[in-house]
């Protein structure tokens, strides 16, 4: 649904009218075309002195054919255009005193960032930190000036918080590229932990990095779940679509439209997983990357919510992953190196009056992907999950004005996602570079004000 009070507010005489009543003025966000740089303009990076980032993020950044600029390029000087990213390496603050570096390197410059810029800090992990409770203070520290940031910028840039563990510098690369890209238009005020130390495979194409992959998109007929099924196979993934037989022409079109299969499997059937395994087999001998993007809701207040209306959402949204997922690790058809993205959403982080079910079946989709990351990781597989917020869909184009209103605009980008920003996260945890990122959830969510 077209959001008509972004496109008032960005013509002159709304947006003058807004400006003068303090109305949000949501920016245009610029979105990743196939070919587009990763880094839009200039990247001047920074860093705190004894940070062990700093040589990395150069070479990484000159690897994305970035312009890198050094800490000395002061805003207006240097370039005759102002900086599109202001990266900085974080992991040499060891103490609160220290946190000064960020207002030093950030102050003079982030008012001449350009439109849909972006604010990289780098620090370490704070429960990997060396150095005591005081570095360990100093690097959670950046966590809250990232949100804070987040929350200050303005014309669509945004602020990204990569923690990288000692050891685990050769696995950032994917995650740099995200964060600095107009992949992550949506994605703002997060913090990623890149935390894996075993090898990562080389990206021989980063246009292309599923190039002879199988991907499983559950739900995958329409919404969110066909743009995913698009974007991966975009990223060179053969995509196998997944929804229920009531779904079946939508089905068959967005699998016609990317060349992918079709599978009509209620998934919370009792021999859904044998029969899921089987196709997989069959047909593919396995499966690379697996998105449990299928999903439903039965919105009613607890006291007026039936049983049948619980156990639909729960078999759905949270049982079905579980099952499911296990079935494929037991029987080996997940591949080693394999991804398992679940799509969660700010519900399951906040809570929403009337979606006891849908909230509960959200949250313990977070509690699956924390625990189910580390027995995964023993054979390389990656477990993670997005959190969308408000995503301009069939769904939330039904809600009623007034609640519309109030979601698209309860976020720092003051605008509703769209269901392409999902997609790119999910491409994101899914590429074989991601390897060292493991049982994260990301928010998609313009950074809303509801929620941690």
């Amino acid at each position: 649904m077209a959001d008509r009070y972004q496109k008032l507010t960005s013509r002159p005489a709304g947006a003058f009218v807004a400006r003068r009543l303090g109305l949000p003025r949501p920016a245009g966000l610029e979105r990743y075309r196939p070919g587009q740089p990763v880094a839009r303009g200039p990247v001047v990076l920074g860093g705190a002195a004894g940070g062990r980032m700093h040589k990395t993020l150069r070479e990484l950044l000159e690897s994305a054919g970035a312009e890198v600029l050094p800490a000395e390029a002061a805003a207006g000087a240097g370039p005759s255009v102002p900086a599109g990213s202001l990266v900085f390496d974080a992991t040499g603050i060891d103490s609160s005193a220290r946190l000064r570096a960020l207002y030093d390197f950030l102050h003079p410059r982030i008012r001449a960032l350009a439109p849909c810029g972006r604010v990289v800090v780098v620090g370490t992990p704070p429960e990997h930190a060396a150095g005591g409770p005081g570095e360990a203070a100093a690097q959670r520290a950046l966590e809250g000036f990232v949100r804070s940031v987040g929350k200050e910028l303005r014309d669509g840039s945004t602020a990204h918080l990569l923690l990288v563990a000692p050891g685990a510098e050769g696995g950032l690369e994917s995650t740099l590229r995200f964060a600095l890209s107009a992949r992550s238009a949506y994605v703002s005020g997060q913090a990623l932990r890149v935390t894996g130390t075993a090898p990562v495979p080389a990206t021989a194409d980063w246009e292309r990095p599923l190039a002879g992959k199988t991907a499983l998109v559950t739900g995958a007929s329409r919404g969110i779940g066909a743009v995913v099924a698009g974007t991966l196979h975009r990223d060179g993934a053969h995509v196998v679509c997944l929804d229920v037989a009531a779904q079946a022409a939508g089905l068959r079109a967005v699998a016609d439209r990317i060349g992918g299969g079709a599978l009509e499997l209620d998934i919370t059937a009792a021999d859904a997983g044998d029969r899921l395994a089987g196709y997989l087999d069959e047909h593919h001998g396995g499966v690379d990357v697996v998105v449990h993007n299928a999903g439903v809701t039965r919105d009613k207040t607890l006291g007026r919510m039936s049983a049948d209306q619980w156990e639909a959402v729960i078999g759905v949204n949270l049982t079905a992953v579980e099952t499911l997922t296990a079935r494929l690790l037991d029987s080996g058809l997940l591949r080693g190196g394999g991804r398992v993205v679940c799509t969660s959403s700010i519900s399951g982080i906040a809570g929403n009056v009337g979606q006891t079910n849908y909230a509960a079946s959200k949250a313990g989709l977070i509690g699956y992907v924390q625990a189910a990351a580390p027995a995964a990781a023993a054979r390389g597989v990656t477990v993670n999950a997005v959190a969308p917020g408000f995503v301009e869909t069939r769904m939330t184009a039904a809600v009623p004005l007034v609640i519309r209103e109030a979601g698209r605009r309860m976020n720092s980008l003051k605008q509703g996602g769209l269901p392409v920003d999902v997609a790119e996260a999910v491409a994101y945890f899914a590429a074989p570079g991601s390897g060292a990122v493991t049982g994260q959830v990301l928010r998609v969510c313009g950074q809303a004000l509801l929620g941690a």
